[in-house]
C-alpha cells in the first residue's frame, strides 16, 4: 500500500525506511530542502547518516504527498501539529486516515493529538485515526534492532490493519490496543519524566535517586493518564512503563539528554536552539503542570520540574520541596 508521510525529520524518515522495508510505497513530506535532498539524492537518514532505500521518496510540495495517499502519518512536533493540519484540511478532499506518532500534549489546552485531529479535520474527510507509539529510539530502528510497538485505536480493524502494515518478522513487532487516550497520554507523561531523570543526572545525584524518580514518574503517569480517562493497565504496558524505561536514562533520548544540560546549567532557551530534534518533554511538563493545577492533581515531580525549568526555582529549593513533602506510604493510586 502507499503511505504519505508529513515530517521527515528522526522519526519520519525512520519509519519511511521501515514502511519500504515491508514493501510498501513511502512519499516523504518536509518543508527542509536539506532532508529532502538527503533522501532523494543521497539517500541517507537525514540526522542519522544511515543509508536509505532508493525507493524510499521526498518531497516538498504538500500537495503532491497528499495525493499520493490517503494514509497519513504525522511525524511533526505537537506544537506545530494544529496549523499543519488546517492546512491539510484545506486541501484534502477524500477520506483520509491519519496516523499520529508524535508524543506530546498541546500546551494551553491540554488537548491529544486525536483531539486536534477530530477538531481541525472535517468530519466527511476523516475516515480513521490511530496512534503508534511505544519504547523506540530513532537511532535503533534505522539500524533494524528488535523493537515492539503499540497502535491504538477506536476502530479495531484499523488498529489490526495498521499492525499487519507496521510489523515484520526481522525486527518490528507491533501490538494493538483500544485503548487510545492511554496510550497517547502515556508517551507525552514519560517524555516529561525522562527530562527529569535527565535533570537528576546532569546534577550527579547518582543512580539511588534516578530509579526513585523514574519509580515515583510511574505513579504520576497512571495520574495523568486516569484524570484523562485511559486505563490504568495501559501506564504499565509498552507505551507508559516501556517507553519510560527508554527514554529516562538513555543518551539516545533527546529528553534526557535535555534534561541532562539543564541540570548541567544550561538554559532551556539555549538547548533549544542547539538541539535540531524536537524535545517534547520541556513542553509536555509545561502542559502537565498546568494541567495539574486545574484539576487539582498531585503531580509533585512534574509540578517541581516546572518550577525549576520555568520559574527559575533553584535545585537546591526544589530538591527541598520534595523532601520535605508529608511522609506516607509507598501506593499505586
Amino acid at each position: 500500500m502507499k503511505v504519505s508521510i508529513i515530517g521527515g525529520g528522526a522519526w519520519g524518515a525512520t519509519l519511511g525506511q521501515l514502511l519500504i522495508d515491508n514493501n510498501h510505497e513511502v512519499l516523504i513530506y518536509d518543508i527542509n530542502e536539506s532532508f529532502v535532498n538527503k533522501i532523494n539524492q543521497e539517500h541517507i537518514h537525514p540526522f542519522f547518516n544511515d543509508a536509505l532505500s532508493k525507493n524510499l521518496l521526498a518531497t516538498k510540495d504538500l500537495e503532491e504527498a497528499l495525493k499520493f495517499s490517503n494514509y497519513l502519518l504525522l511525524a511533526v512536533p505537537t506544537k506545530v501539529m494544529r496549523s499543519v493540519l488546517k492546512t491539510i484540511n484545506q486541501k484534502i478532499t477524500n477520506k483520509t486516515y491519519f496516523i499520529n506518532v508524535s508524543k506530546g500534549i498541546e500546551p494551553d489546552t491540554f488537548k491529544r493529538v486525536s483531539e486536534i485531529v477530530t477538531e481541525e479535520i472535517e468530519a466527511d474527510k476523516l475516515a480513521g485515526f490511530a496512534v503508534l507509539t511505544g519504547p523506540s529510539h530513532a537511532e535503533e530502528v534505522i539500524k533494524r534492532k528488535l523493537t515492539l510497538l503499540t497502535v491504538a485505536s477506536l476502530n479495531q480493524s484499523f488498529a489490526e490493519e495498521l499492525q499487519v502494515i507496521f510489523s515484520n518478522e526481522t525486527y518490528m513487532r507491533v501490538y494493538t490496543s483500544n485503548d487510545l487516550i492511554g496510550c497517547e497520554v502515556g508517551g507525552a507523561a514519560k517524555n516529561a519524566i525522562a527530562v527529569v531523570s535527565g535533570i537528576a543526572t546532569g546534577l550527579d545525584l547518582g543512580e539511588n535517586a534516578r530509579a526513585a524518580l523514574i519509580t515515583r514518574g510511574i505513579l504520576e503517569i497512571v495520574r495523568i493518564v486516569e484524570v484523562y480517562g485511559g486505563k490504568r493497565d495501559t501506564a504499565f504496558g509498552l507505551t507508559g512503563v516501556g517507553d519510560l524505561i527508554v527514554t529516562a536514562s538513555s543518551e539516545n533520548s533527546r529528553n534526557f539528554k535535555a534534561g541532562k544540560k539543564i541540570g548541567q546549567g544550561m538554559a532551556v532557551e539555549q538547548i533549544f536552539s542547539s538541539e535540531a530534534q524536537t524535545i517534547e518533554g520541556i513542553r509536555s511538563i509545561y502542559a502537565l503542570h498546568q494541567l495539574a493545577v486545574s484539576k487539582d492533581m498531585s503531580l509533585p515531580i512534574i509540578s517541581t520540574a516546572y518550577k525549576v525549568i520555568y520559574e527559575s526555582l533553584s535545585i537546591k529549593d526544589a530538591m527541598n520541596e520534595l523532601l520535605t513533602r508529608t511522609l506516607k506510604s509507598e501506593k499505586i493510586e
